[in-house]
């Protein structure tokens, strides 16, 4: 048996699989190790019932992480996930690596995440060019499920949210200021608040506000991200991965489209892709 974990900073998500079938799947809260030490994630694993059945089973694992793009996290990793799943053999490297491959397979392209977090590379079909994006939902991850939740909330705090909206906001989070600040800036896990409001963008897609402030998103992760990747490898493919980019594949098309280009994939949900490409 074979496990594959597609993990951003908010949520991973399992697929275990024997002979090429799923046997069972599950989602919990992200595992990054920037973030969730060796106990937490081990609390974390002893919550799932899926888990513990069949820990002993799974032989290779093959974990795609936000947050595992050093040795050394990955390592930590991988020795956290070893106190788990005894008998496995664990391959551990960073989401944007799982993004690749679930969008590109042996294939060179350009890829980005618009998740809960925000990456681009370029992608030679075996590895990933390194750059020095990936800074994290405070230095970065513009365009990101966080991002948009740091937008929606300072329009909020600065009454700048239409009233309509505000109202929505109200009732759905039962929020006020002194609860946001001290969520933001007291609490542990801030990058998985900020990520919480993305449902209300998704309820409220076709309000113009929210419409703006995507397109604003997408056109800032595309000057800082994309277009710099596009000037070194001109003509390569296009690919996009993360909910955010699902969700809104049509309004992040346009913008890309604004500056001359295509994408030509767009992959919400990843971990379909890598638990075939890692069954086969």
């Amino acid at each position: 048996m074979i496990a594959v974990v597609y993990s951003g900073s908010k949520t991973a998500f399992w697929k275990l699989a024997k002979d090429g079938k799923t046997v069972a799947e599950c989602s919990m809260p992200g595992i990054n190790p920037y973030f969730n030490d060796t106990k937490a994630i081990l609390q974390m694993l002893n919550k799932k019932t899926v888990l513990i059945n069949h820990a002993e089973s799974i032989k290779k694992m093959y974990v795609f992480a936000a947050g595992a793009s050093s040795a050394a996290k990955s390592e930590e990793l991988t020795r956290t996930l070893a106190q788990f799943f005894k008998n496995s053999k664990i391959y551990v490297k960073d989401d944007l690596y799982g993004a690749a491959v679930s969008a590109c397979f042996t294939d060179s392209g350009v890829v980005g995440i618009l998740g809960s977090g925000a990456h681009c590379a370029y992608f030679d079909g075996k590895n990933l060019e390194a750059n020095n994006f990936g800074l994290g939902f405070i230095l970065g991850d513009e365009g990101s499920s966080n991002h948009l939740g740091k937008k929606l909330l300072i329009s909020y705090l600065t009454e700048k949210l239409p009233e309509d909206l505000r109202i929505q906001l109200e009732a759905k989070y039962t929020i006020d200021r002194p609860t946001i600040l001290e969520r933001v800036y007291k609490k542990p896990l801030a990058q998985q608040y900020l990520s919480f409001f993305f449902d209300f963008f998704i309820e409220n897609r076709e309000h113009t506000f929210i419409q703006n402030c995507v397109d604003d998103a997408f056109e800032t992760y595309t000057q800082l991200y994309l277009l710099p990747i596009l000037k070194q490898h001109p003509g390569k493919d296009i690919h996009f991965v993360g909910i955010v980019a699902g969700h809104f594949q049509d309004r992040l098309r346009a913008v890309v489209k604004k500056h001359g280009f295509n994408i030509t994939t767009i992959t919400k949900e990843p971990i379909y892709n890598l638990l075939n490409y890692y069954s086969n």
